[in-house]
């Protein structure tokens, strides 16, 4: 338990991290909340699409530690505190760092995919540290408040494609500020695909008109994060060929990947449409 300082626990930022203008505005005020109460937000988007990204970033662009949480392994009510454990024949309760860290003042708290405990009975005593009171009691450890300045944030993907993953209690969700993401548009997804792994622009275009062409198809959609658009462009930056750095990176069959290459021939000069939204580095 006291191996881990949390004082100590502030992440270093990512560069050419992109987000739409409007999340990075409800960040600030987010923060100036923080400085009234502790706050909680949830964050909802496609897989890979930079949701836990932004927890980081928010800590790091804050000087906030970062605690990080993985809900999807609780199976028991009061798991995040600790559990009782056997030494030498001795029952003893060893206490996590949960307690510690929402105890700790200005402290990022990642509550990592909060839709998928192993049993949705272990968010129970979660209520009481993200309601109103921001206290909870437990018969080992006694009465724990949190600290000022600290805010949660829950990560979650929705979807049937989720497999495992539960629809998140209304009464839970309710006590959060929620932003969605989505995947980026495709000329700043170009952006960072060039500027994260240095390969040029018209590799990087095509690498994300060949992703689009995956995602968008009718017939058998594909889900191509921007996390695996990066793992690409990796690949392509030490020489793999688009092709094989598509089918080392995707469950995809060649034969598929080899239509979609075929129907972007007379496309790949082509830059994608705008968003609406603008879009700036966080």
């Amino acid at each position: 338990m006291g191996q881990y300082d949390l004082a100590k626990a502030i992440p270093e930022p990512e560069e050419h991290f992109f987000l739409p203008e409007e999340v990075i505005d409800t960040l600030e005020k987010i923060k100036l909340l923080a400085k009234k109460h502790p706050v909680n937000v949830l964050i909802t988007g496609k897989q890979g699409c930079g949701k836990s990204t932004l927890v980081r970033q928010f800590a790091a662009r804050n000087k906030r530690p970062l605690a990080t949480f993985q809900i999807g392994i609780l199976s028991e009510p009061g798991q995040l505190f600790g559990e009782h454990r056997l030494k030498d024949g001795e029952t003893y309760y060893q206490r996590f760092l949960f307690p510690e860290a929402i105890q700790t003042p200005g402290c990022t708290i990642h509550l990592e995919e909060i839709n998928r405990p192993e049993n949705p009975k272990a968010l129970n005593m979660l209520f009481s540290v993200l309601a109103e009171d921001r206290q909870v009691w437990t018969d080992e450890l006694g009465l724990i408040k949190v600290a000022d300045e600290v805010v949660f944030f829950a990560t979650l993907n929705e979807g049937d494609e989720f497999v495992g993953t539960e629809m998140l209690d209304a009464a839970l969700r309710d006590r959060f500020y929620v932003i969605s993401l989505d995947y980026l548009p495709p000329d700043v997804e170009t952006k960072v695909l060039s500027l994260k792994t240095g390969i040029d622009e018209g590799d990087a275009l095509t690498i994300v008109n060949l992703a689009n062409q995956l995602r968008e198809n009718k017939q058998e959609p594909l889900i191509v994060s921007t996390r695996h658009t990066l793992m690409i462009a990796e690949l392509v930056s030490v020489g793999a060929s688009i092709r094989d750095a598509f089918i080392n990176s995707l469950q995809i069959s060649k034969d598929v990947l080899e239509s979609i290459l075929l129907s972007l021939h007379f496309e790949l000069g082509e830059k994608g449409k705008g968003n609406e939204k603008r879009y700036r580095t966080y």
